[in-house]
């Protein structure tokens, strides 16, 4: 979506994609032109399952992160990145608001006309209320934040994450039913997508997860398997259950 959207105000080079490895495994070199406006990342790839965990800082072009699915999830040093935007909806809020972090020295180059609610410069401006703010989404948006904070802030939010997807990770490869098809380093902690090596056992198995009150947990159409998301709101007794579920499943077929 990134490049089809930046594709109509100019030309848009793809530095890395890791479309050929099916995208379970992240670009190691990127072919980023000197002459580049920017880098476009998205930290963590819901659907496939990978996120970056050794962020492309020093290519020489400002850096430029969809944190969308990852945000608040582990600590990052935002002044290393010049402009940073996310949808709340997975560990911040509901949807229908998003945060922006821009360095300001990033703003007032573009030498072409664009849609005004598209120009930071104006949100900034006008206090980030150009137009009627979406109330109860910022609202739940600030009852997020707080509870992040007395939960004792990101650096426990990523202590929390490491230790959710270590164990689903662990008791998956543990266990020859199934298998995980995204590259170990590239390994998401939002985002779990796994696969059976038996596929005619996904009916059954996923039956069985929906009769034990796990739903949603079908891979994407594009995909196919299974994904478990671990967001921060998820807690680590959720992960322990669907651990308990597989190993059950997994010693019934034997």
């Amino acid at each position: 979506k990134a490049i089809k959207e930046a594709g109509l105000f100019g030309h848009v080079e793809i530095a890395g994609s890791g479309k050929e490895n099916n995208y379970t495994q992240l670009p190691k070199n990127l072919q980023v032109s000197p002459t580049s406006a920017y880098l476009h990342i998205t930290t963590n790839e819901t659907i496939a399952g990978t996120q970056w965990h050794d962020i492309p800082y020093n290519t020489g072009v400002p850096l430029i992160a969809d944190m969308s699915s990852d945000i608040l999830s582990r600590v990052l040093d935002f002044n290393r990145f010049d402009i940073i935007y996310a949808g709340a909806q997975k560990n911040m809020g509901a949807a229908g608001v998003n945060m922006v972090v821009v360095n300001k020295n990033c703003l007032g180059k573009v030498q072409r006309n664009i849609p005004s609610i598209l120009d930071y410069r104006n949100h900034i401006k006008e206090n980030s209320m150009m137009n009627t703010p979406p109330v109860f989404a910022v609202y739940v948006a600030m009852l997020t934040l707080r509870w992040v904070k007395n939960e004792g802030g990101v650096a426990a939010m990523e202590k929390n994450s490491i230790e959710k997807a270590d164990l689903l990770y662990k008791t998956i490869e543990a266990l020859p039913l199934f298998r995980l098809p995204v590259a170990q380093e590239d390994r998401s902690r939002m985002n779990a997508v796994f696969v059976m090596e038996d596929k005619n056992l996904e009916k059954e198995f996923q039956q069985l997860a929906k009769n034990e009150g796990f739903y949603g947990i079908k891979g994407h159409r594009s995909v196919g398997g299974f994904r478990a998301s671990m967001y921060n709101a998820l807690p680590m007794d959720s992960v322990v259950a669907l651990t308990d579920m597989m190993k059950h499943f997994a010693q019934q077929k034997g």
